[in-house]
């Protein structure tokens, strides 16, 4: 999707157009108008999404709504995981204010986020393929080819119904792209700064480019200060208010359970690798091989930004960091937009010495296009089995807050004990009875043999189980009502 008429193929160029049709003497604002529709329609995408997959938070989404609650009520504590992430609290805290609606105020913004990633990539690839001979096609399957691309990066799909926040990260990362491409430093600079709020490997990018601001954009000097001053700002300074170490995010994802067994520098490049398949990757490199000899700076800066970020995620992994394959969507997205965009360049190419050679760059991109469709159909498939376990889990967690609303309520639980689950729904469970994630326990056994009182919460085939534990003489006859199941299968 092409969401304006603003074309300009390089910062260090003129504009071809400004956006505008003159009509009697004014100006009348097609971008404003276009990006208008485009968000209207991301957003109507994002709640048929969220309306026909039932997309519910994860682990770490339920974490996120936890803190932006746990703040409004003066109690925020982020010693338990998830990792603290800045981005996300920004807009976790303010629905927060939202009663009851909290939860799908974020699952719809983390969506709507993702799906623009796709529309700024077909942005930026049909940008990039305008500088062929010939303009009419090669434009346009660009942008197709990577809007559909991002779109089928491996566990996108996956990211999007447990409403995490990565996919939006690369969304910003190629808005910001897209701002500089049309001679809109201040504002890439500001997405930079806030993709740099959700992933640490973004930060040398903020850090590089405020400095090209800082040297172009005199003007811009106070909005480069304030942008790097606030990422160490908010990423250290809540922590150290809130936890027991203003390190405290890194140090749980030292201890993650996901990070790489063997060589992580493989280990890394291996993960990279097959968060696409072969043919956008080799086209990719085709297309860093033409920039070289076209000497086209923009297009192998993002190539050197692909490269830069993988190398920050294997630096991260040697030093015991998890490097998870979503900490590299972002690199992704933009490796497909290449990979898009010299496709569109090889449709508008046209050999200078022998003109009727043309069908041998169109049977290329067929080829190429061709290529991509047994994994974009795995993908597919993939994806609605993803939807179909999605949909069950929807069904647990509706059940987990209708049993809490049988036994009386949070308060009734908490009043007989603590509150213990399993890890996998250590958030859930502190989100459903308004505690921190670290207050719910999740080693029942442990806790139990420590003879606390517990109200141990039991994930049991798409229900629940309440069970007490250790429960005073003086609460027991009341606590043993807390005992009951859900409707289950």
């Amino acid at each position: 999707m092409i969401w304006s008429s603003s074309v300009v193929t390089d910062p260090a160029s003129a504009p071809v157009s400004d956006g505008n049709v003159r009509t009697g003497g004014r100006a009348l604002p097609l971008g404003v108008i276009g990006w208008t529709v485009a968000a209207t329609t991301v957003l109507a995408a994002a709640v048929l999404f969220v309306a026909l997959t039932r997309a519910r938070p994860g682990y770490d989404a339920f974490g996120w709504l936890v803190w932006g609650r746990q703040t409004l009520h003066w109690n925020l504590n982020t010693d338990g995981a998830p990792s603290w992430k800045p981005l996300t609290f920004l807009f976790t805290l303010p629905y927060g204010l939202v009663k009851g609606a909290q939860q799908y105020l974020w699952v719809l913004t983390a969506v709507a986020g993702a799906f623009a990633g796709a529309g700024f990539a077909g942005r930026i690839a049909y940008r990039l393929s305008l500088r062929s001979p010939a303009r009419r096609l090669g434009p346009v399957v660009a942008a197709i080819v990577a809007g559909v691309g991002v779109l089928g990066i491996d566990g996108y799909t996956h990211q999007l119904l447990i409403a995490n926040a990565d996919p939006m990260t690369a969304t910003l990362c190629l808005a910001a792209i897209d701002s500089h491409m049309s001679r809109r430093p201040r504002l890439a600079f500001a997405l930079i700064v806030l993709a740099s709020l959700a992933r640490p490997e973004a930060w040398p990018f903020a850090a590089l480019y405020g400095v090209w601001v800082w040297r172009s954009v005199p003007s811009s000097r106070p909005l480069v200060i304030a942008g790097l001053g606030l990422i160490p700002a908010i990423w250290f300074t809540v922590p150290a208010l809130t936890s027991k170490s203003w390190l405290t995010p890194g140090d749980l994802d030292l201890n993650s359970v996901n990070a790489i067994h063997g060589s992580r520098f493989i280990g890394v490049i291996d993960r990279f690798v097959d968060v696409h398949d072969w043919p956008m990757e080799l086209a990719a490199l085709v297309a860093v091989g033409v920039a070289a000899w076209r000497r086209d700076r923009l297009t192998l800066t993002l190539a050197g930004a692909v490269v830069g970020w993988v190398a920050i995620e294997i630096a991260l992994a040697l030093n015991g960091y998890s490097a998870v394959p979503r900490y590299l969507l972002e690199p992704a997205a933009v490796m497909v937009v290449l990979g898009a965009g010299a496709a569109g360049l090889a449709l508008g190419w046209i050999p200078a010495r022998a003109p009727g050679l043309r069908w041998l760059s169109v049977v290329a991109v067929i080829a190429f296009v061709a290529s991509l469709y047994p994994y974009l159909h795995r993908e597919v498939k993939t994806a609605r089995g993803q939807v179909s376990q999605q949909k069950g889990f929807a069904r647990q967690l509706d059940r987990l807050s209708a049993v809490i609303a049988k036994v009386g309520g949070p308060g009734r639980i908490l009043a007989c004990g603590q509150a213990v689950t399993l890890v996998q729904f250590q958030s859930t469970v502190a989100w459903e009875v308004g505690l921190n994630v670290g207050n719910v326990g999740f080693r029942p056994g442990r806790s139990i043999h420590k003879g606390i009182p517990v109200v141990v919460l039991k994930p049991h085939d798409q229900g629940w189980q309440i069970r007490t534990y250790n429960i005073p003489r003086a609460k027991a006859a009341g606590c043993e009502r807390l005992r009951t199941d859900s409707a289950f299968g």
